[in-house]
């Protein structure tokens, strides 16, 4: 039976957060998956994993919800199960930014990968990773810039040291699967930058260019479960957390990543 590899986030208003939490365990449960699901009252974000068919069925369910219609779910195939188990955790945020009351809802940023090729070839174009350093020096797009963060809450300051500099370019913005950059491209045109995030993130990217991703894709991509990382093509890399997580203060990283319940 193929395994399918499925993530996806939506920001949208979520009424009653742990009731729907109960219903995303007893669903996950049934369909016999794995993954990490984060609910808050802002919307969800997701990574989950299992049989080809339960994956789609658990999606289609999903999106009979309100306020998830239209979901844009991003796949892997997989040669190993990712999870372990289905975690799902309510959380204050399901992404957390740092600065508050920022808000995640459709800023009009997206690009979608096609447009992302021509700003990467853009001489006005800033390429921002929008990750931390040891995802950056695992994989990167050509031309991006690391902000030498360890935490993504530790994004905003370096975002401001640059801003000035920024000025008339357009700051072309990515993370794993987009939903990092949400937050911050609404803060970032509250900054007056000119921004441009890649839809769907890397993910995305990959999944948009089977064939030749790797023409603007270098190295592989951190992906928070037990493959631990994928290339260009979107196939598991055989990278351990060992190889990843090399700097002493990953230490907790490396820890979690060994217990393989997956990240966000």
């Amino acid at each position: 039976m193929a395994l399918l590899h499925s993530s996806f986030y939506r920001f949208t208003p979520m009424a009653e957060p742990t009731a729907f939490a109960e219903w995303l365990r007893e669903r996950g449960a049934a369909r016999g998956l794995g993954g990490v699901v984060l609910v808050a009252e802002e919307g969800l974000s997701a990574a989950i994993a299992g049989d080809a068919h339960a994956v789609q069925a658990f999606e289609a369910e999903l999106q009979a919800q309100p306020g998830l219609a239209g979901l844009h779910f991003k796949h892997n195939a997989c040669e190993r199960r990712p999870f372990s188990r289905f975690k799902v955790s309510v959380k204050r945020e399901i992404v957390a930014f740092g600065v508050p009351g920022v808000s995640g809802q459709d800023t009009g940023t997206h690009v979608s990968p096609q447009r992302w090729r021509e700003l990467l070839a853009d001489p006005d174009t800033v390429v921002l990773d929008n990750r931390n350093t040891f995802e950056f020096k695992l994989g990167r797009f050509r031309g991006a810039i690391d902000p030498g963060v360890a935490h993504f809450r530790d994004f905003p300051a370096y975002v401001e040291a640059h801003r000035d500099d920024w000025q008339g370019k357009t700051v072309a913005m990515y993370c794993t699967g987009g939903i990092r950059c949400e937050k911050t491209a609404a803060w970032m045109r509250a900054q007056g930058l000119q921004v441009a995030q890649l839809d769907g993130g890397i993910l995305n990217f990959l999944e948009a260019f089977p064939e030749d991703a790797a023409r603007d894709w270098q190295g592989e991509c951190y992906v928070f479960d037990k493959r631990i990382a994928i290339d260009a093509t979107g196939r598991e890399t055989g990278t351990t957390a060992e190889q990843v997580f090399t700097d002493p203060g990953d230490a907790w990283r490396l820890a979690r990543a060994k217990r393989l319940d997956g990240g966000s």
